[in-house]
């Protein structure tokens, strides 16, 4: 468990979105604000990251949400 959460906190971190195949291309969906909050709230949870990670990464998130195109 604590391996999975430390896995999506680093794709978290790293900005990766996931990649479905299928079709001419691959189709990329990224997370909703919603579960990017909650899958960083999961990994503090299980000790993957900090609490000051958390704050820092929570801001991040909900800064990039407000950008113009998001």
């Amino acid at each position: 468990m604590l391996l999975l959460a430390a896995c999506s906190a680093l794709s978290l971190l790293a900005g990766c979105s996931w990649q479905i195949g299928g079709g001419p291309g691959p189709t990329t969906i990224k997370p909703t604000v919603g579960q990017q909050l909650m899958d960083l709230q999961k990994a503090k949870e299980a000790g993957a990251i900090t609490e000051s990670e958390y704050q820092a990464q929570k801001a991040k998130v909900l800064h990039a949400s407000r950008e113009p195109g998001h």
